[in-house]
Formats: C-alpha cells, structure tokens, sequence
C-alpha cells in the first residue's frame, strides 16, 4: 500500500479530540463469556519448546501494552483476563525475565490515544484499536505489523481461525491481515425448536422462501414467528443486510461504500421492501419498532416467538442457568440463500469487536517469541477458562462444553466467506440516517424506495 504521512494522523488525531466520544451504535456487543470453568490448559510439548528456544536467543525486555479492557475483567469481555494471563504464563512456562506494563484507556478515548501515539511514532508494542476503516491509516502509513508474514515466519498462523483471518483481511480490504482478534462473533438466526415443533416444521429453513413459508405456519399455528429488537434500530436493520447479502453477495456493501453499487439500487430496495412486507405481515408481532433487542432475545427463550436474527454473542443468555428453554432448546441456521441470488451458504455476517495490533517498529526477537507463544495458547485458554471463541484454532475443547457453545464453534469451521454488518462501512452521518429511518420503514410510513434513497443522497453529499 502507498505509505502516507504520519502528519495526516496527527491531523486526524486532532479532529478526534474533537469527536471523543462518539461512536457507532450499530455495531453489536461482543459477546460476554460463558461460566469459567476448572480445567487447565497448558502449552503444546513442541509449541512450548520451540517458543522457549525462541526466547532464549532474545534479549528480554520489557514491552507496552495499550488495552481498552482492564486488567480483571472475567466478569465481560475477559479480554484483558485473557492478556494478563497470556504474560503470565509465558513469564512462567518461556521466559523469567519477560515483563510488560499494561495500560488501560476506556473505549471512548482508544481512537484519540492511538492517533495521538501515531502522530508521535510512540505506539506501544502492542495495542486494542478498531478494525476495518481506522486501521487503514495505520498500514497505510507502515506503522503495525503484517500478522500474516511475521506468524507465518514462526510458523503459527495456522493457530489463527480461518474464519476470523478471511473477515479481518476483508475490513482492511488487504490480502496479509494487520491485526489479532479477540472476539469472532457470527450472526444468523435462532429458533426455539418446541415452537418449531408445534407448528410442524421438521428443520431449519435453507431458503428465504423456505422462511417465509415457516413463519405462515406459525402465524397459523398461533404463534409469532420472529422477534426483532427493532426499538434499537441496529436489529432491523441486520435483517435488511441479510437478504442484501444473499441476494447482492456478500461485498454489496463494501460496493456501496466505494461508490460501485448504490445504496437505492435495485438490490437494496428489493432488500427493505422485503423487510418491509414481513413486518405489515405480521411476522415481527404488534408493535415490533417498540421492542429492545434484550427483550426480543428473551422472547425466543421463553417461547414467546419462534426466531431471531442475533449473535454469537447470544450464547451468554443460552448457556446461563435462567434459559428458560434449556440446554439444548434453541437450534441456528444461517442466513437463508434467496433464489437467484449471489450469497452462499457458507459465507456469513460476522463482527469482531477490537482487535489488537503490534507496532511494526519496536518488533523484535522479544515480540516474536510472545507473539508465537500467544496465538499458539490463547485458543485454548479461552475455551476452556472462559467458554468463549476468540478467533484462534481450538485444540483441547473442555469435556463440559455446553451445546451451544459447540454449535457456534461447528459454525465457524463452515466459513468460507464472510460479511460486515450493514453500517460497517458507513460514515456517522449516513449510519444515523440508516437507522433512524428504518422504523419508518418497517411500520410503512416511508416506502422502500424512500428509505434507500435517503441513504444514498446523504452518501452522496458526505463522502
């Protein structure tokens, strides 16, 4: 890529003191972990090995870290757990003499702090920063690392899940990934199986029509067949991105967002319209824009409608001891192919929260050896101290995994190809208008048409 000045990001880091703060409320919530379990995971004999051998040819020194979680924080995320641990053990399993500072900067200020780091070639060796668009200045401007070459020169990118290396290189729009997950979330839909069962449907729609032809059974048997959190905006607006993807293919958006498709063509009217319909039809319920997302998911547990678009992330509510549906009683299938439609069965919407990235200038023999150690054991230890999927190959899953647990970690080996979230690519001003008018929508105030062309007018006046 052509290198910019890093003057254009002190120029950028002063516009976001002036922007601290805001943020983009479509983009889901990482998912929270599962109850931590007992069993311990330990290096591999021949990971271990080769990592201490690494580090003994290294000088060791002390190296920064930057995180927008803290340091315990098991009870959410556990992203800055997982870090900690991660420099623990390597202290005490590599390298006795490896010691870190760990610095924390709420969500708000990550960008600012980063940007500001940058403009003075003082990043730390390792930082949380937001993916896709932000980190572009960055490899633009040659400061992180290519991930792809320096752990495929330690011979571990395998331990990298190959759905999170195929979503990470399509957000920078890269073919080498510049940045770790911590966080892979995929999003689909769920579906209560006993209401599933009343209604006569014997499996999991592969269709939209097959979909659609479902929720008729529902209705018929009495029974609401979607809940959507549309009171939230970004609920509903996940559904458009849906049948836009299967319909368009899964780069529509990034095709909108360079100016090559636009937001009120065909394909994306086709796509509200359909939103639209199923909404007058009376498959979201009575008053559907009315309802939160929290409250649409315990709807789905407790049997009070049949499905949902949601999250991986939902596994928190499906693993918790209150799900009144049990452990075993919610199946999901992802986004359904529509008939002549480019999208493929196995490609699907994913998010992945922040991401860590290293500073390319400090890497050295130390960050090398740890960068090996932390994608060869990070899997693991997620797993199986936290239940949660962080975008890393698991190697030693917990005899307790639950059912959904596993179900999410079956998903994320069919990925062959992956999807942003509908407001991914946009600009504040165009995800506002997104949201803000898709209620109007969904209850018919503002057609289909209406609703694309606004986005593409505010495209067209603020790119």
């Amino acid at each position: 890529m052509k290198k910019k000045s890093v003057s254009v990001l002190l120029c950028i880091s002063m516009i976001a003191v002036m922007l601290a703060g805001c943020g983009n409320s479509a983009a889901a919530p990482e998912a929270a972990p599962a109850e931590k379990t007992e069993t311990a995971v330990e290096a591999t004999a021949d990971t271990a090995e080769a990592t201490e051998e690494t580090a003994a040819s290294a000088e060791s020194r002390t190296i920064k870290i930057l995180s927008m979680w803290p340091e315990d924080d098991a009870a959410t995320t556990a992203n800055g757990s997982i870090i900690t641990a991660m420099c623990e053990q390597y202290k005490a399993e590599v390298d006795p003499n490896f010691t870190w500072e760990f610095e924390y900067v709420d969500s708000d200020n990550l960008k600012t702090k980063v940007q500001t780091l940058a403009a003075s070639d003082d990043l730390p060796d390792i930082f949380a920063y937001d993916a896709g668009t932000p980190l572009v200045d960055l490899i633009d401007a040659d400061l992180v690392l290519d991930v792809t070459k320096a752990l495929t020169d330690e011979g571990v990118y395998d331990k990298l899940d190959n759905g999170a290396t195929t979503y990470l290189a399509a957000l920078t729009g890269t073919e080498d990934i510049y940045d770790l997950p911590l966080g892979l979330n995929i999003e689909g839909f769920w579906y209560n199986k006993a209401l599933f069962e009343q209604a006569g449907i014997k499996e999991a729609p592969a269709t939209w029509d097959e979909m659609l032809a479902d929720a008729d059974k529902l209705l018929a048997a009495g029974i609401q067949p979607f809940a959507t959190g549309a009171g939230d905006s970004w609920p509903a607006t996940r559904l458009i991105h849906a049948y836009a993807i299967r319909s368009m293919g899964k780069d529509c958006m990034q095709a909108a967002a360079d100016g090559t498709e636009a937001y009120n063509s065909a394909g994306f009217v086709e796509a509200a319209q359909t939103i639209q319909d199923m909404n007058q039809k009376g498959y979201f319920g009575v008053g559907a824009t009315t309802v939160d997302q929290n409250t649409a998911a315990d709807m789905v547990l407790a049997g009070e409608a049949a499905m949902i678009y949601n999250g991986s992330w939902y596994t928190s509510a499906l693993n918790a001891d209150t799900n009144p549906a049990g452990a075993d009683g919610i199946g999901f299938f992802n986004i359904p192919t529509v008939a002549g439609g480019k999208g493929a069965a196995t490609e699907y919407a994913m998010n992945c929260g922040t991401i860590l990235c290293m500073n390319k200038s400090s890497y050295d023999d130390t960050m090398a050896a740890f960068l090996k150690y932390f994608v060869s054991n990070v899997g693991d230890y997620s797993m199986n101290n936290f239940g949660a999927l962080k975008g890393y190959v698991i190697e030693n899953y917990p005899a307790d995994m639950s059912n959904y647990t596993k179900l999410v970690a079956e998903e994320m080996e069919k990925v062959t190809g992956s999807a942003n979230w509908f407001e991914a690519l946009m600009n504040g001003e165009l995800s506002t208008i997104a949201q803000e008018n898709v209620q109007s929508l969904m209850n018919g105030d503002m057609t289909a048409q209406e609703y694309c062309d606004a986005m593409q007018e505010c495209y067209e006046a603020t790119r």
